[in-house]
C-alpha cells in the first residue's frame, strides 16, 4: 500500500489527531541524544486514547507500516526516533492519573504525564512515585518505562523496574494486554511487567501503568557537599561510604570538566581546577547520624566536606547536578553515554576514561550516580555526525565497562547509539533469543524497527 493510501486510512479513522505539519515531523525525527534518522516519518498521530493507539496500530499491521511510540522526546539513545516511511505515535497528550489508591500505596496513570506531574500531585496525599531521572520535570512517566529509567534516588529507593506493579500494553495488531496485578505479591504465569519494562518499544505500547508509590519520607534531609583533589580519589571516597554500609538517598560525582562547564552556565565561581564534587543527601529518621557517618568516611578519604540541614541549599547543591546537560550542550554535540560498573570499580572505571582522553586526545566530562556505579560520559564533538574517533574511543569505553563486570547501559536503553555492542554483552545465543521474543509480541517486526538489536 502506497504512503498516500495509509495517509488516507489514518486520517479517515483518526481525524485531527494524525498530524503531517513539517514541523511535526521534523521534531519527530529526534530526541535529546544529538542523534537524528535520516529524514522525516510519513506522519504523526497524537493518540488521545487507548482507543486511538489501537486503531493506528491496527491500520499500520493491516498495511505493513512501522510505528515509533514517542512520549515527550527527551531519550538519550535515539529509541523513539522516527524516519522515513513510519507512523510517529506519541502518547504525550495521554497524561492523566486515572486512580489513586493512598491505602494500597498504588496509581494508574496513563503514559503521558510528566513523572514531576505525578510527583506534584501525589505529594498532596503525601506520596510519590520513587523513579528520579535528572529529567524528571520534561520525561514522561511512559518514557521511564520504556527505558527502565533510574536517577538520582535509585541507589536506595530503586529504578523503574522496581515501582511498578502493571502495565496496559497494546500489541502490534491492536490486541490490549493487561500485564501484572495490583497486589504487593503476584507470581501467577511468567512476569511480562518487567519485560516489557526497558524494553524500548519494540514488544507494545504502553498506554496505562499501575504504579507502586511510597509515602513522603517523614524528618530531615541532611545534604553534604565534598571536594577531593581529583576524580579517582572521589570515586574511591564513594566506594569506600558504600563499603561501610552506609545508605545515602542520593550520591552524585562530578568529574573536574563536568564541574567546570556546570559552574560556567550557571555563572558560579570557577572551581579549583583538577577538583571534583561529591553530593550526598541522607533521609528518615537516621539523616542525622548517617550523614555523620558518611562525613568521617569522606573526611578520611581526603574530602573537604560541608554538612547542611537546610532543604534549600540541599535543592541547590542538587540543581548544580542537574544541569549537566544544558552545561554539556553549551559544549557542542554530545554523545551522552551510560555505563554502569560495580560500586567497587568505580575508581577503576574513571582511570579507564582518563585513559581514554589521553590517548585520544579528548575530554570527556563525565558524571555518576556513585551510589550505584552507573557513570555518564560525554563526548563533545562539532557537527551533527559522531565522527569516527569518538566511536573508536567509545568503543573503548563500552568494553572497559564490560571488563570490569558492568554493562553498557544503566538507564538510558539501547536505542539505535548502542544496539553494535549489545551482542558483546549479551552473546549471540542471548541475542538471538531476545530477537525471538520480540518476534513473538511484534511477528511483522513492524515496532521501532532497528533499534536495539542491529539489522
Amino acid at each position: 500500500m502506497s504512503d498516500r493510501e495509509v495517509l488516507a486510512r489514518l486520517r479517515a479513522e483518526l481525524g485531527d489527531a494524525l498530524d503531517t505539519t513539517d514541523a511535526s515531523l521534523e521534531a519527530a525525527r529526534a530526541d535529546k541524544s544529538g542523534h537524528a534518522s535520516t529524514g522525516r516519518p510519513l506522519a504523526v498521530v497524537h493518540a488521545r486514547s487507548v482507543e486511538d493507539v489501537q486503531t493506528t496500530l491496527r491500520i499500520a499491521s493491516a498495511t505493513g507500516t512501522p510505528v515509533v511510540t514517542r512520549g515527550a522526546g527527551t531519550g538519550l539513545a535515539g529509541g523513539a526516533n522516527a524516519g522515513p516511511g513510519e507512523i510517529a505515535l506519541s502518547v504525550r497528550a495521554m497524561d492523566r492519573i486515572l486512580e489513586v489508591r493512598p491505602d494500597d500505596l498504588l496509581a494508574v496513570v496513563e503514559p503521558g504525564i510528566l513523572n514531576a506531574d505525578l510527583n506534584r500531585a501525589l505529594a498532596e496525599q503525601g506520596l510519590w512515585w520513587a523513579p528520579d531521572p535528572a529529567s524528571r520535570d520534561v520525561s514522561t512517566v511512559g518514557g521511564n518505562i520504556a527505558t527502565g529509567a533510574g536517577g538520582l534516588l535509585c541507589a536506595k529507593y530503586g529504578v523503574v523496574r522496581d515501582a511498578v506493579l502493571g502495565i496496559d500494553l497494546v500489541l502490534a495488531d491492536g490486541r490490549l494486554l493487561h500485564l501484572g496485578h495490583r497486589t504487593v505479591k503476584g507470581v501467577t504465569g511468567l512476569d511480562l511487567t518487567s519485560l516489557v519494562i526497558g524494553s524500548e518499544g519494540v514488544l507494545g505500547v504502553v498506554v496505562g501503568a499501575t504504579l507502586k508509590l511510597r509515602r513522603l519520607v517523614p524528618g530531615e534531609v541532611c545534604t553534604i557537599a565534598a571536594t577531593f583533589t581529583d576524580v579517582g580519589t572521589a570515586a574511591s571516597a564513594c566506594s569506600a561510604v558504600t563499603a561501610a554500609g552506609l545508605q545515602p538517598a542520593i550520591m552524585e560525582l562530578l568529574d573536574a570538566a563536568a564541574l567546570t562547564a556546570i559552574h560556567e552556565l550557571l555563572g558560579l565561581a570557577a572551581p579549583t581546577p583538577g577538583a571534583a564534587h561529591v553530593t550526598i543527601q541522607t533521609d528518615g529518621a537516621a539523616a542525622a547520624a548517617d550523614a555523620v557517618a558518611i562525613t568521617a568516611v569522606l573526611e578520611a578519604a581526603g574530602g573537604v566536606v560541608a554538612l547542611s540541614t537546610d532543604r534549600d541549599e540541599g535543592e541547590r547543591l542538587l540543581a548544580i547536578r542537574r544541569s549537566v546537560h544544558p552545561a554539556m550542550a553549551r559544549l557542542g554535540t554530545t554523545l551522552i553515554e551510560d555505563v554502569s560498573v560495580p560500586r567497587s570499580q568505580l575508581a577503576t572505571m574513571f582511570a579507564r576514561i582518563a585513559d581514554i582522553e589521553r590517548r585520544y586526545g579528548l575530554v570527556i566530562p563525565t558524571v555518576a550516580h556513585a551510589g550505584d556505579g552507573n557513570l555518564h560520559p560525554n563526548f563533545i564533538f562539532d557537527g551533527p555526525d559522531v565522527p569516527a574517533a569518538i566511536w573508536e574511543a567509545a568503543d573503548e569505553l563500552f568494553r572497559a565497562a564490560l571488563d570490569l563486570g558492568g554493562t553498557l547501559t544503566g538507564e538510558h536503553g539501547i536505542g539505535v547509539l548502542k544496539r553494535r555492542w549489545l551482542a558483546d554483552e549479551l552473546g549471540d545465543d542471548q541475542w538471538e533469543l531476545q530477537r525471538q521474543i520480540a518476534r513473538v509480541f511484534d511477528p511483522q517486526g513492524i515496532l521501532n524497527p532497528g533499534k536495539v538489536f542491529a539489522p
